[in-house]
């Protein structure tokens, strides 16, 4: 094949390097990161672990404290030595009622969150 100025050209392959390139690729893929070694795998997957109990136990204790703040304040209008039967009452009644609601709330929400994540999960058409 002679080119405009009478030089012979062959063709030739792709240049190997993108800088050589008129038109570089449209996607470039990730670099492929290594895997950790199992035993560092299983280290991450212990201190997540951790991490989910510390949390767990601080919302217990929150909970806790706020079913103990405001039963109080609704049960116990004038604090004595001791508790009277009808305070007693009041206090277990609405611990049950504030402690239910909390779970009713709580599966909603996982629930709520399973379908946010299978949504975007799952490609729109």
């Amino acid at each position: 094949m002679t080119s405009l100025f009478g030089a012979s050209r062959t063709p030739t392959s792709a240049p190997s390097s993108p800088a050589g390139n008129l038109f570089p690729p449209l996607f470039t893929p990730p670099p492929l990161r290594p895997r950790p070694y199992p035993e560092v795998a299983a280290r991450l997957e212990s201190i997540k672990n951790s991490i989910r109990n510390e949390l767990a136990l601080q919302n217990a204790q929150e909970l806790m404290s706020k079913v103990n703040d405001k039963c109080y304040a609704k049960c116990i209008p004038k604090p004595g030595a001791s508790l009277s039967g009808s305070e007693e009452k009041c206090l277990s009644q609405c611990m049950d009622r504030y402690l239910e609601a909390f779970n009713i709330i709580s599966k909603s929400y996982v629930l709520r969150l399973k379908k946010d994540k299978l949504d975007l999960q799952t490609p729109s058409l």
